[in-house]
């Protein structure tokens, strides 16, 4: 049986970047990283004005079902399909190789820790809190950057969106912690700490 550690924090907080020095320090070979986005809805049927309308940062974009399912298959020792979600096209998409399971499951997210059918399954919780100023620079510079997206329509989505669906459910879901991580992936402590956790727990 996998354990499974979820690392919530709002966007740009350093939660992939937390989760990826877990994953680092614990190897590939002992720890799986999967990422909520992937679990989006898959858009490809929609119209493209009804998919740029869709609201990515509540809970209902996600297919949280189908996220729980495979989470428990992880957890049982059963591989699920590889799942990704091209952001530039609204698409999910099926990978070739399959996820296998073990020992440490890692899954971050926005709204991991906001939906109890996922809460429930994990072993530890942790949110990144991290400035809405410091939040707001790194989206700015990854949609733009990555994701092909103008200053206007990622400052309007952080405005209509964004920002309130953060003090909607993100922010609340952070009383679900086990523990709340200050300055994301530099806080070495807390890293330590959540290392020696898991460790524990695999041993036991």
């Amino acid at each position: 049986m996998s354990i499974l550690i979820g690392v919530a924090g709002g966007t740009g907080s350093g939660k992939t970047s937390f989760a990826r020095k877990l994953l680092a320090r614990l190897g590939p070979e002992r720890c799986l990283l999967i990422a909520q986005d992937a679990y989006y809805k898959d858009g490809s049927t929609l119209d493209s004005q009804v998919r740029a309308a869709v609201n990515y940062d509540h809970p209902d974009a996600f297919d949280t079902p189908l996220l729980v399912e495979d989470l428990r298959d992880l957890k049982s020792g059963r591989p699920v399909p590889h799942l990704t979600y091209d952001h530039a096209t609204y698409t999910r998409h099926v990978l070739p190789d399959p996820l296998t399971p073990r020992p440490v499951l890692l899954l971050e997210g926005i709204l991991v820790l906001a939906e109890e059918s996922v809460r429930r399954l994990m072993d530890i919780k942790l949110f990144i809190d991290t400035d809405a100023d410091v939040r707001i620079l790194r989206r700015l510079e990854r949609d733009i950057r990555e994701r092909g997206r103008t200053f206007d329509s990622v400052s309007r989505q952080y405005l209509e969106s964004v920002r309130p669906m953060h003090l909607e459910f993100v922010e609340p879901s952070k009383r679900y912690a086990d523990l709340i991580v200050p300055e994301g992936a530099e806080n070495a402590v807390a890293l330590e700490a959540v290392l020696a956790r898991a460790s524990a727990m695999l041993k036991g």
